[in-house]
């Protein structure tokens, strides 16, 4: 456990970008060689705008990324958030409360928050009209949804009182998580559903991007499936009923064009 603290604690921008293509690359040939759905579209030119989404989400993440360092530092100088007030544990427990809290709050929370929220919902949108949920769609997100999702993973940081190193091995997990469950793939049912019990599974996470209410509203966790279950947004929809977009944006020229997608927050259609 010291070498995984001591690893996170310095590990370098190169290897974090390292452990983001390869998820995507191995989930890319993983999906490829066993869909869940054989869509008809444009694998390429799909992708192509979903990266174009992961490469400002680095962007924004980058340049904000010292505001998350300083918060970090500030709370275990000043012992102050939920880890520093707990009594002393193992270090192994002391990380897996570290990754549920901020999950509920960097992850869950401000999932839960952008559908609710209709100014919000205008930037978390772009995510949802993408049809073809693959795992290029992982990081489909409008550069001022990852401003608010950097919010929030600020805000969680500091009131769970996380050291930088728990900061880098939840941001790690995090992107590995929704690469895996929003990949185009098809885990035995029984498999899924047991994953499910414990992490967002890729049958779990579909159904949330299921067009029709109140599947929409539901399943929004990343990494942990606690929090939808003890809060009461779990739900079940067979993988063959599952239907990806929001119906104000079935068209193509809506869902799968750049332009267009930068502009639907200001856009005044629904």
């Amino acid at each position: 456990m010291d070498t995984l603290i001591s690893y996170f604690s310095t590990i370098p921008s190169s290897h974090r970008s390292l452990i983001l293509v390869s998820g995507i690359t191995i989930f890319w040939l993983i999906e490829n060689a066993f869909p869940l759905f054989n869509f008809k579209y444009r694998r390429f030119h799909h992708a192509g705008i979903n990266i174009f989404f992961t490469l400002t989400t680095i962007i924004v993440n980058f340049c904000l990324a010292f505001i998350l360092l300083q918060v970090a530092d500030w709370s275990v100088k000043n012992n102050f958030g939920i880890l520093q007030w707990l009594p002393q544990m193992s270090i192994g427990i002391y990380a897996l409360v570290g990754l549920l809290l901020l999950d509920l709050i960097g992850a869950y929370l401000v999932h839960l928050v952008e559908h609710k929220v209709k100014l919000l919902w205008r930037f978390h949108l772009i995510h949802h009209t993408d049809t073809w949920i693959d795992t290029t769609t992982a990081n489909r997100h409008h550069p001022g949804e990852s401003v608010i999702r950097f919010v929030f993973t600020t805000l969680g940081v500091l009131l769970v009182g996380t050291p930088m190193w728990l900061v880098f091995l939840y941001q790690t997990i995090s992107v590995v998580a929704t690469q895996f469950n929003h990949a185009n793939i098809a885990l035995p049912k029984k498999v899924d559903t047991l994953l499910s019990y414990f992490i967002v599974s890729p049958d779990m996470h579909k159904v949330h991007h299921h067009y029709v209410l109140p599947y929409t509203d539901s399943n929004y966790g990343n990494i942990f499936s606690i929090w939808d279950r003890l809060f009461g947004t779990f739900r079940v929809l067979p993988r063959e009923e599952i239907v990806f977009g929001v119906d104000s944006h079935f068209e193509p020229e809506e869902h799968n064009n750049l332009g267009n997608l930068l502009k639907i927050p200001f856009q005044k259609k629904k």
